[in-house]
């Protein structure tokens, strides 16, 4: 195989350091010709260092001769203190540049210099903190924010979870994790699978497994809604557990409540129970991936069914237990009839509660006596004079 040189450097974001005194880091997803990827960690004073060394190793091709023959981008000195907003705004500037320099001629592209500045550092696979003074925050660039200064809204605050057991990966594409683990989110799926980064590994995980630090993630999961939205399921399931239902491919049924981990409690006819997520689809939405997706992977685990789950939290997630849903549905199901045979009882009500009020006269506003003409070219300024004149 002949040298390494690297395919793509997209920027990922920055993180906020706090050891061995604050200051700022970018993180750069690098993608090798042997199609490894390897996240970096780089401060924007090494970026520029770099810069300046390619220039005098190129000084034709940065413009040093002639201006005309520059084909190096550019790339703004650091200031004499950075912040935030400084590294938050530069982010396009260093998107663009990481672009422009993987497609200069391979001569420059794919010179030692290049290759050896974005190869992976001991740093970089354990990077220095210190967790006694503040963990590192970590702020991603917007998914489809686009390679220019203008173009980029802000970055995402990662969420930090901390897993409640061990989780052993299935494929190559997702995460082992232990029990403690602290991860960044990167991405909530709402098919039960969460993209997450631990250091320097990246993969999916099944949100089971998390749990947010500050309290049990109940306020994210939105209330139920027995009215229902219609879904058609793309891929039978055979239930395993008695709170799930058991469908074939094609069934039409309404999604009630949308859970988090992807088990999300549907209704079949007056029959409701947990079905996964990922093997429903929205009806009326045409959607070609979907099935793809469904071959790839297998539906997350559920909360319970995980073993030696330890939580830091001493109230737990709220559950709902089956016959709630079925009895609040039956109950929904009733209002509407009652609704639809007396259309007449809901404004009947109305009419009576606002009977009263109605009865009751409404005060007026005073209205103030016109002034008198004397009195306007008495007091007035000469302006409202000539109107009046």
């Amino acid at each position: 195989m002949g040298d390494a040189f690297i395919r793509h450097i997209e920027l990922l974001g920055y993180e906020k350091r706090f050891f061995p005194s604050q200051h700022y880091v970018y993180m750069f997803l690098v993608k090798w010709n042997d199609l490894s990827e390897k996240v970096v960690y780089r401060r924007f004073t090494e970026i520029y260092e770099f810069h300046k060394a390619l220039k005098e190793m190129f000084p034709i091709e940065s413009g040093d001769i002639n201006i005309e023959n520059r084909i190096i981008p550019h790339l703004p000195a650091p200031k004499w203190f950075d912040g935030q907003r400084s590294t938050e705004n530069r982010q396009g500037t260093l998107a663009e540049y990481c672009y422009a320099l993987v497609n200069l001629p391979h001569k420059i592209s794919r010179c030692l210099h290049v290759v050896s500045f974005f190869k992976v550092r001991h740093d970089d696979m354990n990077p220095v903190t210190d967790s006694q003074i503040k963990k590192p925050e970590v702020f991603l660039l917007p998914k489809d924010s686009k390679k220019t200064p203008t173009d980029i809204t802000g970055p995402i605050v990662l969420q930090t979870y901390r897993a409640i057991a061990d989780y052993e990966k299935s494929s190559t594409s997702e995460m082992a994790l232990k029990a403690g683990d602290m991860v960044d989110v990167v991405e909530k799926s709402e098919n039960g699978w969460w993209f997450c980064q631990l250091k320097n590994k990246r993969g999916w995980v099944p949100a089971a497994y998390l749990e947010p630090m500050d309290g049990p993630d109940e306020s994210e999961e939105q209330e139920p809604n027995y009215a229902g939205e219609a879904y058609v399921v793309q891929k039978s399931y055979t239930a395993v557990e008695e709170d799930e239902l058991t469908l074939k491919e094609g069934d039409t049924i309404e999604v009630i409540h949308k859970l988090l981990d992807g088990w999300w409690v549907i209704r079949k006819d007056e029959t409701t129970g947990y079905y996964p997520s990922m093997y429903l689809q929205k009806a009326g939405e045409v959607n070609t991936s979907v099935k793809s997706e469904l071959r790839n992977r297998g539906a997350p685990p559920r909360r319970s069914t995980i073993r030696n789950a330890k939580s830091i939290h001493k109230q737990g997630r709220r559950k709902i237990s089956q016959e709630t849903y079925r009895r609040n549905s039956k109950k929904y199901f009733q209002n509407q009839r009652n609704m639809r045979g007396n259309p007449q009882n809901k404004a009947n009500v109305i009419i009576e509660k606002n009977e009263p009020e109605d009865n009751k006269p409404k005060a007026q506003p005073a209205v103030p006596p016109r002034p008198s003409k004397d009195l306007i070219l008495n007091r007035c300024t000469e302006s409202t004079r000539r109107k009046i004149l």
